[in-house]
């Protein structure tokens, strides 16, 4: 695939490293902001390798479309350079604990008096200020700390985490919402700013209408399982040869169903025909519910109900997912040429765009495959780089 346009004339340093802000600048990347992943020199970074291995399904899928620059920030001409190429840039993302940018010397304030139009984005654990500002922040820290656990799981097991970063991911994704803002106000304004984002307040605002239902109403939602909080019949059920997920929401549904499975008489029960009525009797259902949905298989039933308008699926594994017919159509599953591996699949941008597509153009780069064209871009001499590099600036 070529490069998208969309993004094109945009220059963003990436300073971030782990989840949030990688997947941040992965979005900048596909829709072809010209994103330099800017990492210490080789073996001076003890976290180095947080992702496993430079050439693994990890560093391959956050860090494609992307150059890479070894430098040292911790020395003054590494930050010299750094400075040099924040002249010419748009964004620089980060997710540093709020103190350390200070202690470089890469602030906002710092890099503003550089380039007044230039956009920081910050991603944290728990913000920038505050009581825990200084504290580490990891995906499943803000996941039980942002109310998503407490909603998760079996109520018989207690808390249960989600299957993927949720809190990482969606700081990340909110951070490039941000990002994109501050570039439209800065068409208009002329200058930069700085965008904030962290898990802990990503993760909270995923929680939506259950924190919603906290500020609103005063009710503290507890964990249902697979059950949704209150809609039923609407969750897992067991299968002749698996499970699957039904989807009733609503009363028509809900008769549509009945009528489906030769129980007609449910759907116009009053203990059973309205939502709160069977809400009401949850547990009673869905024993009610169990010996019918045992009699077919997953693929039947969810061929069945789809006759009837009744919202149901399979639950896959990713094996299953990437085989199924529409997902196979959508084309996430993007196809890339990796200098070692040969052609490898990774997982593609979920929001297409009609006229600039975002695309995979080019794999991950090794550390510091382009920090000689950079820096030469930037005006440095051969002699001049080679300098930096024997003295491990790069």
């Amino acid at each position: 695939m070529t490069r998208s346009s969309a993004l094109g004339p945009l220059r963003v340093l990436d300073l971030s490293r782990v989840r949030a802000g990688p997947a941040c600048c992965r979005v900048l990347a596909d829709f072809g902001a010209d994103v330099i992943k800017i990492e210490a020199p080789v073996g001076a970074d003890p976290s180095a390798g947080v992702n496993g291995a430079r050439h693994g399904y990890d560093m391959l899928n956050l860090h494609r479309n992307k150059r890479s620059l070894t430098l040292n920030l911790k020395d003054p001409d590494g930050l010299a350079i750094f400075m040099r190429m924040v002249a010419q840039a748009d964004v620089v993302v980060e997710n540093f604990r709020p103190d350390v940018k200070d202690r470089l010397g890469i602030a906002y304030e710092d890099l503003a008096k550089v380039n007044p139009r230039i956009i920081l984005a910050s991603i944290s654990g728990f913000g920038q200020d505050g009581p825990y500002a200084k504290r580490a922040g990891f995906d499943q820290i803000a996941q039980g700390m942002g109310g998503l656990m407490g909603v998760t799981g079996d109520p018989e097991a207690g808390p249960m985490r989600a299957g993927t970063a949720v809190a990482d991911l969606s700081s990340g994704l909110f951070a490039a919402i941000g990002i994109l803002v501050a570039l439209q106000e800065r068409a208009i304004s002329g200058m930069g700013q700085w965008v904030q984002s962290s898990l802990l307040e990503a993760q909270i605002s995923l929680m939506d209408f259950q924190a919603a239902r906290y500020l609103v109403e005063g009710e503290v939602p507890e964990s249902s399982g697979n059950d949704h909080p209150y809609v039923t019949p609407m969750g897992v059920v067991a299968t002749k040869d698996g499970h699957m997920n039904l989807g009733v929401g609503s009363d028509t549904q809900w008769r549509a169903l009945c009528d489906l499975i030769g129980r007609s008489e449910w759907g116009t029960d009053a203990k059973y025909a309205t939502n709160p009525a069977r809400f009401e009797r949850r547990s009673d259902l869905w024993k009610m519910l169990a010996p019918v949905f045992a009699q077919k298989s997953t693929t039947d039933w969810v061929a069945a109900l789809e006759r009837v308008g009744v919202p149901a699926g399979p639950i896959y594994r990713m094996n299953e997912v990437f085989d199924d017919p529409q997902v196979r159509h959508s084309g996430i599953a993007a196809a890339i040429q990796h200098p070692v591996r040969g052609e490898t699949k990774l997982v593609g941008q979920p929001v297409k765009l009609s006229r600039t597509p975002a695309s995979i153009y080019v794999s991950a780069p090794d550390a510091g495959e382009h920090s000689d064209a950079i820096l030469t871009d930037l005006g440095l001499s051969s002699d001049e780089i080679a300098d930096l590099r024997a003295r491990d600036v790069i």
